[in-house]
């Protein structure tokens, strides 16, 4: 016969579970990163140089030799999205949408394009705004987004670099944490903060300017998941967004030197 203590100690154990493999994917993905994120800020914080005397280059060649270089970079956008892979895996659905969980679907491909071209822009500007005056008060480092060597593939290989971004982010640190943390138990806002929170982290080694800006990015982009349960708009304005700093950043960096060149 079951006794309310058994009951309760049952619905602990799915939970338990649950914690322990939200840990697990965050330890192999976003967890990861901002633990390291951490520490790189805690080691920039203790040279000589101001943050805005320091450099953080994003996408950098991985060999001298072209062909090898292309091949690590592709290998290298591979394995980053395991973690997605295996969030799709835990959550997929048998019935269609496979991917409902995550909030993905195809159901309304231009609505969705729309929404996040619209997104991008809200976030992109003001963005760019708050890491020029992060690294006008010191508390930003100045960000090199790319130092790829000209090749046929480095545009192709920054678009993939952007597209990896927005999938493993907006993949795991809202759609796959908001389903794992209702399950749980935790309301909207305390997975709000806590995707927030996490994004902020795993971008702290950019500076603080850049902490806080992810921190603005992320309660948005967690609230409007939350509101309307549809990840696509996110994915892709991310995606818009690192794509432009990507492949625009040598001709920005040449145009404005004194604003954006290291």
């Amino acid at each position: 016969m079951s006794t309310p203590a058994n009951g309760r100690a049952n619905e602990q154990r799915p939970r338990r579970r649950l914690a322990a493999e939200v840990a697990i994917v965050l330890g192999l993905s976003l967890g990861a990163s901002a633990l390291y994120s951490i520490v790189a800020i805690i080691n920039r914080l203790t040279r000589e140089e101001t943050l805005s005397q320091q450099t953080a280059t994003l996408n950098t060649s991985l060999s001298p030799r072209p062909v090898f270089d292309l091949v690590y970079q592709v290998l290298g956008v591979f394995f980053d999205l395991m973690p997605v892979a295996l969030v799709c895996y835990l959550l997929w659905n048998a019935a269609r949408p496979h991917l409902g969980a995550l909030g993905i679907d195809l159901r309304h491909p231009g609505r969705d394009t729309l929404h996040a071209v619209a997104l991008a822009l809200v976030i992109g500007v003001p963005g760019l705004g708050l890491y020029l005056l992060g690294r006008q008060l010191g508390i930003t480092v100045t960000v090199v987004p790319t130092a790829l060597d000209e090749h046929w593939w480095t545009v192709p290989v920054l678009l993939l670099s952007a597209a990896r971004a927005g999938i493993v982010e907006e993949v795991i640190a809202v759609g796959y944490l908001r389903d794992r943390l209702k399950r749980i138990g935790w309301g909207p806002w305390a997975f709000i903060a806590a995707s927030a929170v996490l994004r902020a982290c795993y971008h702290l080694y950019q500076g603080f300017g850049a902490f806080v800006g992810n921190l603005a990015m992320g309660v948005l982009f967690a609230w409007l998941y939350q509101r309307t349960g549809r990840l696509l708009p996110l994915v892709i304005a991310h995606f818009l967004i690192d794509a432009a700093v990507f492949v625009g950043y040598p001709w920005a960096a040449a145009t404005f030197p004194g604003l954006l060149a290291p």
